[in-house]
């Protein structure tokens, strides 16, 4: 509640990292419908500047953070020359743990792809912020870490992608206990399936990264488009949903659900089955967790359902989509498995969209590394940036033994 978070009648402050991906230009479209409630403290992007800059000129914030040096001196510049506003610049990736544990912001909105936003999302877990969580790798990397954290400092943790916001929306008031003890049998995780959901199996080595950004329902960025296709990022978000709800990997279901109406489900022993329902939107599920416990206007549509007309589900196709599968096997032994799983899968769709790979070595390059990856817990950061790196190398060394043998 916004009144628990500022002084009655204050707006809350809050952060947006990775302000000028989707997440967080849908975060700042739900912001600037609220400037009562909200006021922006800080922003950051790697290098995006003039996105960056007409963002500072219409929420000035207090700081702004550009990964990239060179970026930085840009927006300096234009904020100088051209904005006439006093926002200081900062650089550097250990800028961004400065902005994420802040004490005049209270959110922090976590929207970092990858494992770039690993470090700043625990700065703000550690300094007890409400965290509105974007960035699953975060959980995928270092759950136990961030997740002990979040109790340690009092912290709030609220999903944002569009299915575990919807868990949570259907989840029991306060789970975090057994589930079979709250009554859930199972958790729903729905996908669309992505642009090659029906596409001949024979066709998939061809696609190009154009294709595969192209998602039937969404407008998401390019990482998060291909790991759609290949379905890695539900396979992701099955780890994240094991932490977020403390579930076991056998407790969580993956059905494709290609209209994106019913963001996800949770399964009761009575025999109810609780969905949450939405036009397929980012702003809901981040006006839900910007206000709860109350709600906000999104500026989303109202869903129409006689239009929608029809809801389907289906079974995942595994020869379809082979990375569903590795993630499974990642999430089911935990530790170095799923960070390897996680830092493989960012260098092989980085090279694929560089047009080193086909679409087809993405899961070859995932499997490759899963299999020379020795199991070990990581529980410390230094073991899991350790791990992190390790599994990269040996997915760039895979990526190039591919690229050498199709030039």
């Amino acid at each position: 509640m916004a009144a628990q978070l500022a002084p009655a009648g204050e707006p809350v402050g809050i952060s947006v990292l990775g302000s000028t991906g989707s997440i967080g230009i849908s975060t700042l479209d739900v912001l600037r419908r609220h400037p009562e409630r909200y006021r922006v403290v800080s922003l950051s992007a790697r290098r995006q500047v003039d996105t960056m800059f007409r963002q500072c000129l219409e929420f000035r914030p207090r700081q702004a953070v550009m990964v990239e040096p060179d970026a930085a001196r840009r927006l300096s510049e234009l904020l100088r020359d051209e904005g006439g506003i006093d926002t200081e610049v900062l650089t550097g990736a250990e800028s961004l743990e400065i902005i994420a544990s802040a004490p005049e912001s209270r959110v922090v909105m976590a929207a970092i792809v990858g494992a770039a936003g690993l470090l700043s999302t625990l700065a703000a877990a550690r300094t007890g912020k409400r965290i509105l969580l974007a960035n699953k790798e975060a959980l995928v990397m270092s759950g136990a870490l961030l997740m002990n954290e979040v109790r340690r400092s009092g912290a709030k943790l609220l999903p944002i992608d569009s299915e575990h916001n919807a868990i949570f929306q259907c989840m029991p008031p306060n789970q975090r206990q057994d589930l079979a003890q709250t009554g859930v049998r199972r958790i729903v995780l729905t996908a669309s399936g992505g642009p090659f959901r029906e596409t001949p199996l024979d066709e998939l080595a061809n696609v190009t990264p154009e294709q595969a950004c192209t998602h039937p329902n969404w407008d998401m960025g390019r990482k998060i488009s291909v790991d759609s296709a290949t379905m890695m990022n539900k396979g992701l978000e099955l780890i994240e949903a094991c932490w977020l709800f403390d579930a076991k990997p056998e407790q969580v279901e993956i059905v494709i659900h290609p209209q994106s109406v019913v963001h996800s489900m949770v399964a009761y022993h009575d025999g109810s089955v609780l969905a949450q329902l939405g036009n397929p939107d980012m702003r809901t599920p981040i006006a839900h967790a910007l206000a709860w416990p109350e709600r906000i206007d999104s500026g989303v549509d109202a869903l129409d359902l006689v239009q929608v007309g029809q809801l389907t589900f289906q079974n995942p196709d595994r020869r379809r989509f082979p990375c569903l599968a590795l993630a499974e096997a990642a999430a089911r032994e935990g530790g170095a498995a799923a960070i390897a799983m996680n830092a493989a899968n960012e260098v092989a769709v980085s090279a694929f969209l560089a047009g080193d790979i086909g679409f087809t070595d993405i899961p070859a390059v995932v499997g490759h590394t899963l299999s020379a990856t020795p199991s070990s817990d990581a529980a410390s950061i230094e073991q899991i940036l350790a791990s992190d790196a390790a599994a990269r190398q040996r997915a760039g060394e895979h990526v190039d033994q591919i690229r050498s043998t199709t030039v």
